[in-house]
């Protein structure tokens, strides 16, 4: 169920000649970076992209209901103020570009329900800071997007919204907590989505949707004013349909007051990454093992030099989970706009997570923390070992399954099972250690899915992980794909 909050007025679109339709229809699909250069030459205004997206939006939302929030005359108003600006040649880096932010992030005005029913009815009086970011350098916000219920889950079923589904098999989960963010781009609906990662919530549902998801640094990206779960373990960052894209939105988002380092290298031929298919612990499917095998030989053909090796660690799941999980149980009914301990409003799952918190002791806190310190050491030694700032792995052992479960029953001949339901291992480490990671589509599965490449940088080295994205991403040549059935104007 998507919520309009504003009036919905009759869409310029509609009442377009149909040759200029066919002329512009296109652009509603095309890369940030192809988007902006055609604002800028004004081959298409910021009034006319906005409406092409917006009729575009409208035919996915019936099919796949990526959306929480349709925010269009918002939108509207912000798109004219483009154009004004745009007519002067002046704006910030985004003008006129049509994106969307995630029902958890906090804009000012408009509902912010993350999910659940308990926060139906909040709307902040503040704007996250990284919003403010993106709507000042012209940004133009049209929708926010679903997640489910409080972002504690890797699938996206909301009982606020219903189900969302994976626009390459509407039988299939986009993945979450993002998992809105990345169904709508993965449709081609907008060219850049904002999500949130504090347990591979960019990264599942960018692998499971077959799009670029970076998990930028812990720090780097300011998320407050917001909620204030699971403060030392989320990011946010740019979900999109190419890496070139992911930078441009992370230069906007970035903390001001940071240095970020520098790459050094700009070709293979210079670069040097640690590679592993399974961190020597994780279960990974066959059919994403050859894959990912493939990728790394055309990375060495290109020129690069690899060696295999990992951190030595087992899967840190139970350090995430004791983490995450206890901070939510900390965390509820303290402040008004999370009543976290009203049970009546609360799903099943969301109380069981929350519960589960509840079961550790300050001991068990204490030693997950102690244990995220050693995780971190371990990779800075495994970097130094090899005199590099990046390693390379797959970013989930699985393609998507099935919309009705919350997580895969098996992976290769691993059973999932309770309490932990270990099936994302790749991704906790950089949550708990504050690296930056990105994740790319490396091509499909054997159920002609799509399945992803993850690149891990040491903290702070951000600029390098995505250029070494963007050095994969042109071997693999994925390229700017939308899911088959939404390939095309007329969906």
């Amino acid at each position: 169920m998507v919520h309009n909050v504003f009036s919905d007025n009759d869409l310029n679109w509609s009442a377009m000649p149909a040759d200029k339709r066919e002329k512009m229809g296109n652009w509603a699909t095309k890369t940030a970076v192809e988007q902006l250069a055609a604002l800028k030459t004004r081959e298409v205004s910021a009034v006319e992209l906005l409406e092409l997206t917006i009729a575009r939006s409208q035919k996915i939302a019936k099919r796949i209901n990526p959306f929480a929030l349709e925010l269009y005359d918002r939108a509207r108003e912000a798109a004219v103020e483009a154009d004004i600006q745009l007519g002067k040649s002046q704006g910030g880096t985004l003008c006129g570009l049509p994106i969307t932010v995630k029902d958890s992030q906090w804009l000012a005005g408009v509902p912010c329900a993350n999910g659940s029913p308990t926060l139906a009815n909040f709307i902040p009086t503040e704007t996250c800071t990284s919003i403010r970011q993106l709507e000042a350098a012209g940004a133009v916000i049209f929708a926010k997007t679903t997640c489910p219920e409080f972002c504690l889950s890797g699938t996206t079923y909301s009982p606020l919204y219903g189900h969302t589904l994976n626009p390459w098999n509407t039988n299939k989960t986009p993945g979450g907590s993002s998992g809105g963010a990345a169904a709508a781009i993965a449709a081609g609906a907008g060219s850049l989505s904002f999500g949130s990662d504090g347990g591979g919530s960019i990264r599942i549902p960018s692998a499971f949707c077959g799009i670029v998801g970076f998990k930028p640094s812990y720090g780097t990206v300011i998320r407050q004013p917001g909620f204030g779960t699971w403060d030392s373990l989320v990011a946010y960052g740019p979900m999109c349909r190419s890496v070139a894209d992911a930078r441009l939105m992370f230069s906007v988002v970035v903390n001001p007051d940071l240095e970020l380092h520098q790459p050094a290298a700009t070709s293979f031929e210079n670069m040097k990454f640690v590679v592993s298919e399974d961190l020597g612990f994780a279960p990974v499917n066959q059919d994403i093992r050859s894959v990912f095998k493939t990728v790394i030989n055309r990375i060495i053909t290109a020129g690069a030099k690899t060696v295999e090796d990992n951190p030595a660690l087992s899967s840190s799941v139970v350090t995430w989970a004791t983490i995450a999980t206890n901070d939510m149980w900390q965390y509820k009914g303290n402040t008004q706009s999370e009543k976290f301990s009203d049970p009546g409003n609360i799903s099943t799952y969301a109380q069981e997570f929350i519960k589960f918190g509840s079961t550790f002791s300050v001991k068990d806190i204490k030693d997950a923390e102690t244990h995220a310190d050693t995780i971190h050491e371990c990779y800075l030694k495994m970097f130094k070992r090899h005199q590099t700032n990046i390693l390379i792995t797959p970013t989930l052992g699985c393609e998507a399954f099935s919309k009705s479960q919350k997580f895969p029953y098996k992976i290769d001949n691993n059973r999932i099972t309770y309490p932990w339901l270990d099936w994302a291992g790749f991704l906790y480490d950089a949550n708990l250690t504050g690296m930056p990671s990105c994740s790319i589509p490396m091509g499909l599965g054997k159920e002609g899915l799509p399945i992803s490449l993850q690149i891990i940088g040491a903290p702070g080295h951000d600029l390098e992980v995505l250029d070494v994205a963007e050095q994969i991403e042109k071997l693999i040549g994925w390229g700017n794909q939308i899911a088959p059935d939404f390939n095309h104007d007329e969906i």
